[in-house]
């Protein structure tokens, strides 16, 4: 039974898939956006874990979201406000922490507490890091060229991309150590003390992907911190009031206002295939809907692997897809709480704000090295590094009146351990190694706390569809970018299957909740329906 026929139908209403759906429908193109669950978002949902509560299950901070989707889809039309937390917190121990204050001269104080040197250096590596920002924000917006290919189109791509960044300079060779030293080798080339480089180096630790600050090819992640402008009208980074689901209702709505139709509880079991072209979805209640364009959201090895028959692909291109990258270590857990925990050690006079919001827990580079060490061979760190946000603090929207709610990100957890299955007890040893880390600051954590709820790598592979529980849908190094993203022939947002897109984190520039790959491949999607369009006139 054939239910409707659209333009194009997108396979997973994640943030990308609504973003990709959303700009199709603003060009009056029929769109219709497939998600499995009975709510909208992916990884960037609030969930009713508990009653009176929207959690953030997956994504819990708006970081990178880009400016020019935030104003062109205007989305705070539709209800999406960002509230800037205080100041995130560095703790070592129970004593000592650092403010990461956005304002340079209390920024400067504070560094100058473990490092007069590294105080002083510091508007040095910023300086740098803007520069390499500036380059890798330009390319975020391109459509990789296939350098491998022989097709002329490809050919004239490449020379396109090689002449708009012709002018790179002495950037070009920042831009590739960058990509292959370790973010301990990088951030020694402006900091001697153990503290600031623990402290700038978090971001390599606890950034979801499965390395260690130590591990070549590792620094590119200190770019996450660059990449997105504060400044413009579409405001800074922070927490979404309502949660991370704001964003992804925020863009529904705004989709629905340009004619998108989305249906939430509507699992795509296959492409159809029709010589050699994708045709449309069928449903897993067998019902079958029609577009001229098929565009998946859902990560490559999913789609590949269960959704495409496998005698329209290659075999040798099945094999790429087979060998992405995409074993996570990163874990969460959500937190209802009665009350707010006491950090016996921060000092709201010295911080200048009331409460920590926004925390870390990471003595040293060495506890980085020891918990990735952990997760390496097999076991749930003992001491794991952490981050600590609690939105509740400045948004009532997401905690019954009294209560607070806390998320918990952190590494190292492996995805495989070596005593075998994540089961109960797995996660109840991994739960008591994160209390216990957090008590260590906060000595009342535990009699805070009402409920909770605990993901392990494997768990978040499991509640979003995530292969290896990356948030990513793989690794984001130097072998799985741009060209390489997911697999090379197939990285501009095409694969091998005419007719069929990707516009997921499988695609460039990949994860976070940034929206591009969604916007990019709308442009490519397009393009496609323009020359379709022209072809059946």
């Amino acid at each position: 039974m054939t239910d409707q026929q659209f333009d194009a139908v997108v396979v997973g209403g994640g943030h990308n898939g609504l973003v990709c759906g959303t700009y199709l429908a603003r060009q009056g193109h029929k769109v219709c956006v497939l998600e499995r669950r009975d709510i909208v978002g992916g990884a960037a949902v609030s969930e009713a874990v508990w009653p009176g509560y929207r959690v953030s299950t997956g994504a819990y901070t708006m970081a990178l979201l880009q400016p020019r989707i935030i104003q062109e889809l205007d989305l705070a039309r539709e209800g999406f406000e960002v509230l800037v937390p205080p100041p995130m917190v560095h703790f070592y121990d129970r004593e000592r922490y650092l403010v990461l204050h956005g304002d340079s001269e209390r920024l400067h104080a504070e560094l100058a507490r473990y490092s007069r040197v590294d105080a002083d250096a510091y508007p040095d590596y910023v300086q740098t890091m803007k520069a390499i920002g500036e380059v890798v924000s330009r390319m975020l917006w391109e459509i990789p060229p296939d350098p491998g290919s022989s097709k002329l189109s490809e050919r004239v791509r490449l020379a396109r991309f090689a002449w708009k960044n012709r002018n790179l300079g002495a950037v070009f060779y920042d831009v590739y150590e960058l990509m292959t030293l370790s973010g301990y080798d990088w951030l020694k080339r402006w900091f001697v003390s153990d503290e600031v480089i623990t402290a700038l180096g978090f971001y390599v630790a606890c950034s979801g992907a499965a390395t260690t600050l130590s591990a070549p090819g590792s620094a590119y992640i200190l770019l996450r911190g660059f990449i997105r402008d504060n400044t413009t009208a579409a405001g800074p980074s922070g927490f979404v009031r309502g949660g991370m689901g704001s964003i992804s209702e925020a863009i529904a709505a705004a989709g629905r206002r340009h004619g998108l139709i989305i249906r939430t509880n509507a699992q795509v079991r296959n492409v159809i295939l029709h010589d050699g072209r994708a045709q449309g979805v069928v449903l897993e209640d067998g019902s079958e809907i029609r577009a001229r364009a098929v565009v998946s959201n859902v990560p490559s090895k999913l789609l590949f692997g269960s959704m495409v028959d496998a005698e329209a692909l290659d075999a040798d291109f099945t094999r790429r897809v087979g060998r992405i990258r995409d074993r996570s270590a990163a874990f969460k857990i959500n937190f209802a709480l009665r009350r707010l925990p006491s950090f016996t050690g921060f000092e709201p006079e010295r911080s200048g704000f009331a409460y920590p919001a926004q925390l870390r827990i990471a003595p040293s580079t060495r506890y980085f090295e020891q918990s990735f060490d952990a997760a390496k061979y097999g076991r749930i760190a003992q001491n794991p590094a952490l981050v600590l946000t609690t939105p509740s603090v400045v948004d009532d929207s997401v905690a019954p009146s009294g209560r607070h709610l806390m998320h918990v990100f952190g590494q190292h957890a492996p995805y495989a351990l070596e005593t075998g299955a994540w089961d109960d007890d797995a996660r109840k040893r991994l739960y008591a190694n994160a209390v216990d880390t957090i008590t260590q600051y906060a000595p009342d954590f535990a009699d805070c706390i009402d409920d909770c709820q605990v993901l392990s790598p494997h768990d978040i592979e499991q509640h979003f569809l995530l292969p290896g529980g990356h948030v990513h849908h793989g690794e984001l190094s130097a072998d799985q970018i741009l060209f390489n993203r997911p697999v090379h022939g197939s990285a501009a947002y095409r694969t091998p299957v005419d007719g069929l897109f990707q516009c997921g984190a499988s695609a460039h520039p990949g994860g976070g909740v940034t929206g591009v790959p969604g916007y990019n491949a709308a442009r490519v999607v397009l393009k496609a329906l323009g020359r379709s369009r022209q072809r059946r006139t």
